[in-house]
């Protein structure tokens, strides 16, 4: 009955400029709420576990809260009064793919479940193990504790369900409907349904169960959808009702189901092809196919996270999806958005596309929320009551927490999903040059930064692989080995550096280009992974080509045992001639018609797969680092490093550090230098603690109507940004001679010398954050929300300014042209504030006040009489800055 349309349009080009956006998903589903007045109690409280409970009430309809016992007045999750919290349908979907980016759309809707009543709640101890999926239909109005857990589903990891767990049971119901004016206008619990059909109803269960001491973790189960016939639903519903008449004569209809491969999805997936398709009817429904969680809200709540997101850091008033992909060229900033989307479908992007976002928000109420699994998901705070997150699949699973500030949150929410690893203490040391050319280019600029002074960690070399040219300029050769030609002498040039403690960094991603035409290669990569078997495949069981810029690639099939093994000696050769960290790139294109050897389906594989990239290049680092030696290693003791940008919710646990992706060279707020404090920032709160950005930007443009190169002054005030960030490492970006770079010319060599300097000079107290990060969870650059929740000024700053660790707080310069900026003095901070650069003081909290920051000044303030502020200043002066 559901289709399941996939669209490529990888080769489209003279496309619509304005391409639809996340507006596309059903805008809201709203029902009432029916309890049964004989089992359900007006006025109830249960335990969910030692520290948590849940208060039902009947009144205004019937609405759940939850709360710590430590507050038991402070709700942490509750429903709205009289109107259900869950709801179910079955809907057409239709996905669009084209080089990276994806748009989910809600078509056709052929079911829906909107309305919902508590028949139950129960506290259930005395059962050990959800042993099995469902076998058939429940005969029994409400059955007891034992059959219920009998008849659910099996947690995916096959872990035991914790104990005590409270259970509410109870119908989704409602009429047949297809209507478009769904998609416009959303499904509301006051809408009329047309007296024809069946009525469509199934049982749900709710689990809450508590995680720990911090943590309530909840399931949502739901039955596959029967159908009764019109005169056995009442026409009216009390609010307290007396329960569902149990009738042998009108047992429910068992429905089959057309299956695509194993795919539990609850729709058939019709043929991908580059252009677009028909539709094809599908009858006899197994499974819903969307599941939504509603519930409320505050009108002035603002909520922050959702992984690394680049345009807001309050997503209040938004709908937020969460798939991974290609954050876009422009994201909405015009023109180039414009001119991205018109020459390849929807590359342009727009402010919710990112590389790694995340099921997880904080707002400023200290709310929380986290949901488990990987399935599309969009997050809807539209309305200013409530929250309501449709999941694309038929079962729901998360967790709520508890916490008295954001430090706090983030501390418990990272507590689950793993924290990132310190870091070796050499590539927070210095500068990453990164640059490309070969040996003698190496060399040469090598002993310009010496001529400089300039305080050097290690050189990243993305072109160690060699570089082709194609249609659109020079282009790496990936196939994961150095190139003797380009870097002639290379393990020299890596024992030359590592004399001066400089490391050598590389490139890798986990895609393979065919290499047949390159002429000094001495492995093929992906004609070896071919015959292994172990590239992503399509439906025809052959390598899924995936386009990239002027080239198509293989891809690894992560869930192939063989895959880790085999990549992971590819970069131990890279380890063994002297590598001591790359950059771990892509991971967000895993097309969603791809066959993969677990089975398992393609669109939730779709957000794990940057989880299981970061997986191997993490346990090659583990590996490496306990290798046994006849001799103590000093490059061992300090450690491999790898850098990605693809990610979801649990990569800081196999992660070390992240970077942005690709900016474009300019000034602008969804995709330049604003979006990369914006994404350094949201992406902190979401558990990245360890994150940064190409010094100057990558994405340049040089068209001959839409021109974005980076200009002198756009370099010079990055450096000044990413000085006070985790790692300060340079890019040429995708077009080097159209960029001014850090060697360009005396001015920019001397600014990048000034501010590795200046980054240098906190490394003592970037090194007590790493440990933090690695212990807490939290991380080094904070949105002053962190540690100022009730300012409502500071509830509506984005990029404006941010706080490096809990001592010092920077306004970068973010416009062209500007030697001022506004900072703002937040509301509960205790001490003043002192300018770096002049030892003025600012004591009024709340105020704004305009400072000068002229080029190499940039405005950077300081506790007064902290300890870790006068390290720092005597670091300046004995470096020369001051």
């Amino acid at each position: 009955m559901a289709i399941l349309k996939i669209t490529k349009k990888h080769h489209k080009h003279f496309n619509n400029p304005f391409p639809s956006s996340v507006s596309t998903t059903i805008p809201y589903v709203q029902g009432s709420l029916f309890f049964n007045s004989k089992r359900v109690s007006s006025d109830q409280t249960f335990s969910i576990g030692s520290d948590f409970q849940l208060s039902w009430t009947s009144n205004n309809g019937g609405h759940l809260s939850i709360s710590h016992l430590s507050q038991q007045t402070r709700s942490i999750w509750s429903t709205i009064p009289g109107q259900a919290f869950v709801s179910a349908a079955l809907v057409d979907t239709e996905l669009e793919e084209s080089r990276g980016s994806f748009l989910v759309k809600d078509k056709d809707i052929h079911m829906v479940c909107n309305h919902q009543t508590i028949e139950d709640i129960r506290i259930i101890e005395d059962i050990g193990v959800i042993d099995s999926q469902f076998d058939h239909h429940l005969e029994c109005e409400v059955p007891d504790s034992h059959s219920v857990y009998r008849r659910l589903e099996k947690k995916t990891d096959a872990q035991e369900i914790q104990l005590p767990t409270l259970m509410i049971t109870g119908r989704l119901f409602n009429m047949t409907k297809k209507s478009k004016k769904f998609q416009k206008h959303g499904i509301q619990a006051t809408m009329r349904f047309e007296a024809k059909g069946p009525s469509v109803y199934a049982r749900y269960w709710v689990l809450f169960n508590q995680k720990t001491k911090h943590e309530v973790g909840f399931q949502v189960k739901i039955e596959k959808p029967n159908f009764t016939s019109r005169n056995q639903v009442s026409k009216t519903v009390s609010r307290g009702y007396q329960g569902f008449k149990r009738s042998r004569s009108n047992r429910k209809k068992r429905l089959g189901w057309c299956w695509y491969l194993s795919r539990p999805r609850g729709f058939l997936l019709v043929s991908s092809v580059e252009e677009e398709i028909g539709d094809l009817d599908i009858s006899k429904p197994e499974e819903f196919n969307r599941v939504w969680l509603t519930y409320a809200s505050d009108e002035n709540e603002r909520f922050y996270g959702f992984g690394e997101q680049f345009s807001h850091m309050n997503f209040k008033g938004k709908r937020v999806p969460i798939f991974v992909q290609e954050q876009g060229i422009g994201r909405g900033d015009q023109p180039i958005t414009l001119a991205a989307n018109l020459v390849s479908y929807r590359a342009g992007g727009d402010w919710s596309t990112t590389y790694a976002p995340s099921p997880f928000y904080i707002t400023s109420r200290m709310r929380s929320v986290c949901l488990e699994g990987y399935d599309y998901t969009v997050f809807d705070l539209t309305r200013l009551d409530r929250v309501q997150i449709q999941i694309h699949g038929n079962s729901a699973e998360g967790r709520i927490l508890h916490g008295n500030s954001p430090c706090e949150l983030i501390e418990r929410f990272t507590e689950s999903i793993g924290r990132l690893p310190e870091l070796p203490e050499w590539i927070i040391s210095g500068a990453i040059v990164g640059m490309q050319g070969g040996t003698d280019a190496v060399r040469h600029i090598w002993d310009e930064l010496r001529t400089y002074d300039v305080p050097i960690s290690a050189f990243w070399l993305q072109d160690w692989v060699g570089q082709r040219k194609t249609l659109i300029g020079s282009q790496l050769w990936w196939n994961w080995e150095v190139d003797s030609q380009r870097y002639w002498g290379w393990k020299e040039l890596i024992e030359d550096l590592s004399f001066q403690n400089i490391k050598v960094m590389t490139y890798c991603n986990p895609c393979l280009a065919p290499v047949d035409e390159k002429q000094n290669k001495r492995r093929n990569l992906f004609e070896e992974a071919k015959q292994l078997d172990i590239l992503v495949k399509d439906s025809n069981g052959n390598p899924c080509m995936v386009p990239n810029t002027a080239f198509d690639v293989g891809m690894l099939d992560l869930t192939h045992p063989k895959s880790a093994t085999w990549f992971k000696q590819i970069l131990g050769d890279m380890v063994d001639d002297g590598v001591r960290g790359w950059m771990a790139d892509f991971g967000e294109g895993l097309p969603v018609d791809a066959v993969l050897y677990s089975g398992e389906d393609p669109i939730s594989a779709h957000n794990r797969y940057p989880e299981l990239w970061a997986k191997i290049n993490r346990e090659i680092v583990e590996e490496w680092k306990s290798k046994p030696l006849d001799k103590v290693n000093k490059d061992q003791e300090e450690g491999l490093v790898f850098f990605m940008r693809a990610g979801f919710r649990d990569s800081p646990k196999w992660g070390m550090l992240f970077w942005e992706g690709d900016q474009m060279v300019s000034w602008q707020r969804n995709d330049g230098i604003k979006s990369s404090v914006v994404g350094l920032l949201s992406s902190g709160i979401s558990g990245y603690a360890f994150n940064h950005s190409d010094i100057g930007g990558y994405c340049t443009v040089n068209l001959p109507v839409v021109k974005y190169n980076r200009s002198e002054e756009l370099l010079l005030r990055w450096m000044e940004l990413n000085s006070f960030t985790i790692v300060f490492r340079t890019h040429e970006g995708n077009k080097p001679s159209c960029n001014s770079q850090f060697y360009s010319n005396q001015q920019t060599m001397s600014h990048f010398a000034r501010f590795a300097k200046v980054y240098k000079a906190w490394k003592f107290y970037r090194i007590q954050l790493v440990k933090e990060a690695a212990w807490k969870g939290l991380p080094v650059c904070r949105h002053l929300f962190l540690h100022y929740p009730n300012d409502e000024r500071v509830q509506h700053l984005s990029y404006q300014q941010f706080l490096v660790g809990s001592e010092f707080l920077v306004v970068p310069v973010l416009d062209k042209g500007k030697k001022k900026v506004k900072a703002y003095f937040p509301l509960g901070e205790s001490s003043s504030w002192v300018h770096i650069w002049t030892g003025k003081v600012y004591s009024k909290q709340g105020s704004e006040e305009w400072v000068e920051a002229p080029i190499g000044y940039p405005a950077v303030f300081l506790k007064v009489g902290s300890l870790i502020g006068e390290t720092f200043l005597n670091n300046l002066r004995s470096l020369g800055i001051l």
